[in-house]
């Protein structure tokens, strides 16, 4: 007999909630101190956009660090995938669109 097992890769998903981005295109930190980043993310509790981790200022790992908010996707253009700092996992959220489509 097999056993049923449910799998969730993130304990966080429960905190999954509809955002708005704080910005349409750009890291408003990085643009206040006339400051460039690579890419963007956004936080999944509260919608704040922040400059990833291969920018200079890391803004949107320093949100975590302040808020705690576990959940951010990429805000990429044409990009669907989720990471959770807590967990320390890359995924996507099946149906999930891009949060800026093409």
């Amino acid at each position: 007999m097999k056993d049923d097992v449910t799998f969730q890769i993130c304990e966080h998903l429960d905190e999954l909630r509809p955002v708005t981005p704080d910005s349409p295109d750009s890291c408003p930190e990085c643009v206040a101190q006339g400051d460039t980043w690579v890419h963007l993310r956004e936080c999944q509790s509260c919608g704040h956009v922040g400059c990833c981790d291969s920018s200079k200022n890391k803004h949107a790992t320093a949100h975590f660090a302040d808020s705690g908010h576990p959940l951010i996707r990429s805000f990429e253009t044409g990009e669907s995938w989720w990471w959770c700092y807590v967990d320390q996992v890359s995924f996507d959220v099946e149906g999930a669109r891009p949060a800026r489509p093409v």
